[in-house]
């Protein structure tokens, strides 16, 4: 991983923390998932990894740790590695594709963090009902954040990279 790319994570890991502790006041709306899918569509897989762990944890410095904290990174994680996977095959994604991919990681998240309930306590279906509202919302902000950041920020990186470096594949 080249300097470019650790700076870029880092800006995009700082943009997740402020916007995560800005949006905490609404359940569930944060920019964390569409910056981390983002992230994935643009750097790749690795990369997308790294900043769902880097933001689980800055973030929840400020927020508060738990055994959440784990599921958190793995639910990141895993809308990371897809969001990475999706990036590299097809040559270029409509953006309607992606505002979907961002709804249903908002229901995976929600999923994945049921699992721990169900791993704790053993009881899944009644927390991820539950929950729901919670994912919906989830869903709807990945949306809205989708809309707002993926052009400027596909914008910035593809502009500044198709000058200077070559983002892809340079893990």
């Amino acid at each position: 991983m080249n300097t470019y790319k650790l700076t870029l994570l880092a800006v995009l890991a700082a943009l997740a923390v402020v916007g995560r502790s800005v949006f905490a006041f609404l359940p569930n709306v944060q920019p964390v998932t569409s910056l981390i899918i983002i992230c994935g569509l643009l750097l790749g897989p690795f990369a997308a990894i790294l900043l769902a762990i880097l933001t689980t944890f800055l973030s929840n410095m400020l927020l508060g740790m738990g055994i959440w904290t784990v599921w958190q990174i793995v639910s990141w994680g895993l809308i990371g590695l897809l969001s990475g996977l999706l990036g590299k095959y097809p040559k270029k994604i409509p953006f309607w594709i992606i505002v979907v991919f961002s709804i249903f990681s908002g229901f995976l998240y929600g999923f994945v963090i049921s699992l721990m309930t169900y791993s704790i306590a053993g009881e899944f279906w009644p927390y991820y009902l539950a929950g729901l509202p919670f994912s919906v919302n989830h869903a709807v902000g990945n949306a809205m954040f989708m809309i707002v950041f993926y052009p400027i920020i596909s914008h910035l990186f593809k502009t500044y990279s198709n000058k200077h470096f070559y983002l892809k594949n340079t893990s």
